[in-house]
């Protein structure tokens, strides 16, 4: 009896010790993961070493419906949530899913700016931890992913990059953005989210 008593035991502990780590997993979102109505506003602010103020402003998205499918809808346009909640199967993308702390993985992005120039940013990023984070928009459990590398540009700029995302998976969106290239600093923060 105090065998199987022990042997029940050890299953238990393994048992809830798989449920908390399972919960320490996230994958991404998907499109019943969004409601309609649902507005996330960020507060955000650029400002170079000596002083000069770059960014300044505030940053809105939400949820809408129309003719029976959601948009996600920012200050310049509406995007099927269709599109943006597609399987991200890609290995260098912002977020490697699922995440869970400890994974590692290189992120690439090749972009262009509305002015045609085109640029490529590279990092090495890593999930460094899963706890309560608190932002102006309240208390939420988040990762925090860094992110280190190099900027570069078509115009030659190049600059050493370190960011911080803190992305909160109940909100499906990053909760604190901190972004040093060289000698400017960029911060992101959520202060409003509603359902």
């Amino acid at each position: 009896m105090r065998i199987q008593c022990s042997v029940l035991l050890t299953l238990s502990l393994f048992a809830t010790c798989g449920a908390a780590l399972a919960a320490d997993v996230n994958m991404q979102p998907t499109l019943a993961d969004y409601k309609d109505g649902e507005k996330w506003v960020w507060k955000y602010k650029g400002v170079t070493k000596a002083g000069e103020v770059r960014a300044d402003g505030k940053d809105t998205k939400k949820i809408i419906s129309k003719d029976g499918e959601l948009f996600m809808v920012t200050a310049s346009r509406a995007f099927p949530l269709s599109n943006i909640v597609k399987p991200d199967t890609s290995k260098t993308s912002r977020y490697n899913w699922p995440l869970q702390v400890g994974k590692k993985w290189t992120y690439e992005d090749h972009w262009q700016s509305d002015d045609g120039t085109t640029g490529s940013t590279i990092q090495d990023a890593e999930v460094i931890s899963y706890k309560a984070e608190t932002v102006e928009a309240g208390t939420f459990m988040a990762y925090t992913i860094q992110y280190k590398g190099k900027m570069t540009n078509t115009r030659g700029y190049s600059a050493n990059t370190d960011d911080i995302h803190v992305y909160a998976p109940e909100l499906k969106a990053f909760i604190k953005l901190t972004q040093v290239q060289d000698d400017y600093l960029y911060i992101e923060e959520l202060i409003e989210y509603s359902k």
